[in-house]
């Protein structure tokens, strides 16, 4: 399916969903519903059999026929008078292998303006990862040249990350995404390597990097804190609620599936039965919800859009490194 078809979400562009946690109001900002092929490319062992076992999954997750739902979108939200912005998606204009990520245009940048985030005024942007879909909005194109997004901002990412792409044996395609959306940053001087040891590490007030070693090296989860109440931000670790009910399913892309597979087993198991908000960096809508014990397992129950978190009493989230 080409790309064309999924260029303009309907969303209106006044009401970005968000969810309340403390005192903190995180923005789902949409980009684009990823086409349907997405799920059997990406997560070839979800099966639509296996999918459709899981009837928890339907209607937002997954259709009848067990095809996987998957989305594209960052999160933003101000804390600590940070203004804040977690993933940057795929971008406009950019050449990509993937045709479903090939010359976007979309109205991305008109959304996060529209929940209260233009450009300019972007303090920080973390990345979760330097995946061509993580990443795009990093830059624009400017007079032909690919210019920083967010030219006010730090942009933040592992340094293990950062160091494993330098070292990298890249194909031309991965080479033609850090020319367009890497480097441009990296020339700007705004990109800042953070040292993210097993504990996870704060890189603000509430903002907690923690590591999720195996999708890519240096992958990190972004847990947020406010006045007691706790939402995670999941990344690549998890691209799907599926993979709550089978952690052994794998990304194809994941650099190291074993790796990536005890990430995600130790990040489910810090949030299971916790009040924690898990924000889907590729769940379709309605994006959020809590990990719960489910038929020997763990499923995703859903929390809506406009929601606020639980109350400051609620047992916290167990450190996935515990």
């Amino acid at each position: 399916m080409s790309a064309a078809h999924h260029n303009h979400p309907a969303t209106d562009l006044t009401a970005a969903p968000s969810w309340t946690v403390g005192d903190v109001t995180v923005h789902r900002i949409d980009e684009i519903l990823l086409p349907p092929a997405t799920g059997p490319w990406l997560l070839p062992d979800a099966t639509p059999d296996l999918v459709a076992a899981q009837a928890w999954l339907r209607p937002h997750f997954a259709d009848d026929e067990g095809t996987l739902r998957i989305d594209s979108h960052s999160f933003a939200f101000t804390l600590g008078g940070l203004r804040i912005l977690v993933d940057t998606g795929i971008g406009n204009g950019k050449e990509r292998a993937n045709p479903a990520w090939h010359g976007l245009d979309t109205d991305y940048l008109q959304r996060l303006a529209a929940a209260g985030f233009p450009p300019d005024s972007v303090d920080l942007v973390i990345l979760t990862h330097l995946h061509a879909d993580h990443v795009g909005w990093n830059t624009r194109e400017m007079d032909g040249d690919w210019v920083p997004t967010f030219p006010h901002a730090r942009y933040l990412t592992s340094r293990t990350e950062r160091e494993f792409w330098a070292g990298y044996d890249m194909d031309e395609a991965r080479e033609q995404m850090f020319r367009d959306s890497v480097i441009p940053v990296e020339e700007a001087g705004l990109l800042d390597l953070v040292d993210v040891p097993a504990e996870g590490v704060d890189v603000a007030h509430g903002l907690r990097l923690l590591p999720t070693s195996g999708h890519t090296p240096g992958h990190v989860a972004v847990e947020l804190t406010s006045h007691g109440r706790t939402a995670l931000i999941t990344g690549d670790c998890i691209h799907h609620p599926v993979q709550l009910a089978h952690p052994a399913i794998g990304a194809c892309v994941d650099i190291d599936p074993a790796q990536s597979e005890t990430s995600r087993l130790q990040l489910i198991a810090s949030l299971a039965d916790t009040d924690t908000l898990v924000l889907g960096t590729h769940f379709a809508p309605p994006t959020a919800g809590r990990v719960v014990s489910h038929e020997g397992g763990y499923r995703l129950s859903p929390v809506p859009a406009g929601s606020t978190s639980a109350p400051a009493c609620a047992p916290p989230a167990r450190s996935p490194r515990a």
